[in-house]
């Protein structure tokens, strides 16, 4: 992208001591994948109880391309292609996939259609499915819980049905309700969220984080010793991405899957080695506004190389 960083990095090497593990490897580019294009309807909601009509037939629309929002109370919230909150119900089941929401229960919560959804970056395709309600209608499934719209949810972003009733709530990326995460005690070390790979027309696959962003790698950092040049002004412009397990790792190279502890205290997931990072440039899930900056910041392949061809 070519853009020039406003902030100098402090040169000051952050260095681990490991055992017996050989890090390292050359930073050949990625190849890059051009992924099938994504629907992308862009579905209405209607205000509840305004027109009961139009209401049961947003039950029809699908999602599109699905997206995972970041919200200050809830965390990473799933959402449709034009930014609505999806909901799950439960009252519903999830093994086996069944809707207990019809009638008027379905003009203020309609169903998400089967059928057009794809996955959001960052997200499970497998967890999508369908379930066939009560009217032979399919809906959309995440992780085996049918989703909904709310029909007082107006605009992109809301989330007005957020514990309805105490049985109704956002859908998080992984099918369950939604529900940051508490934050962990400094230098505890936790491990949280995940990394995958997603796809990205010039980019191809590269690796994302549980909200679905970018993950990064900064050229001066080494692997072996396995050093973070990244450190003040530039750590609040490039966080770190915290401990994952690797378990929560999808389609990511499990070799020298380390964490780096740091000097300011923080701990950092490495993929090979590398440390790893995430862009506060990049707004949303699917962003990539980090790459290339000063020629030093580059999204992270799969095998934990450098993607420097776009």
């Amino acid at each position: 992208m070519g853009i020039k960083r406003g902030t100098s990095l402090a040169a000051i090497a952050i260095v681990v001591t490991m055992t017996a593990t050989a890090c390292g490897g050359d930073d050949k580019a990625a190849d890059t994948t051009k992924p099938a294009a994504a629907a992308a309807q862009a579905p209405a909601a209607d205000p509840y109880g305004a027109d009961p009509a139009a209401a049961g037939a947003a039950g029809a629309k699908g999602a599109g391309q699905l997206a995972i929002a970041a919200n200050d109370q809830l965390g990473p919230v799933l959402t449709d292609s034009a930014g609505f909150t999806l909901y799950r119900f439960d009252k519903d089941t999830a093994k086996p996939p069944k809707s207990n929401c019809d009638g008027d229960c379905a003009k203020a919560w309609p169903a998400v259609a089967a059928g057009d959804a794809t996955a959001a970056a960052g997200m499970d395709a497998a967890l999508l499915g369908e379930v066939v309600r009560t009217d032979g209608s399919k809906q959309l499934t995440v992780a085996g819980w049918p989703v909904y719209r709310f029909a007082k949810d107006t605009k992109a972003g809301d989330t007005n049905g957020q514990g309805v009733g105490g049985t109704w709530f956002a859908a998080a990326p992984d099918g369950k309700k939604a529900a940051k995460p508490a934050a962990a005690p400094a230098g505890a070390g936790q491990t949280t969220g995940a990394l995958t790979v997603a796809k990205d027309p010039k980019l191809g696959e590269h690796i994302v984080d549980g909200n679905g962003m970018t993950v990064y790698r900064f050229k001066p950092d080494t692997a072996w010793p396995m050093v973070s040049k990244c450190e003040g002004d530039c750590v609040a412009k490039w966080p770190v991405v915290p401990p994952v397990d690797k378990a929560n790792a999808k389609g990511i190279i499990e070799k020298n899957y380390l964490v780096l502890d740091r000097p300011d205290g923080k701990k950092q997931q490495t993929v090979n080695c590398w440390p790893v990072y995430t862009f506060t440039g990049d707004k949303k899930a699917g962003d990539t506004n980090g790459q290339g900056v000063g020629g030093t910041w580059y999204a992270v392949a799969p095998d934990g190389k450098l993607i420097t061809a776009q």
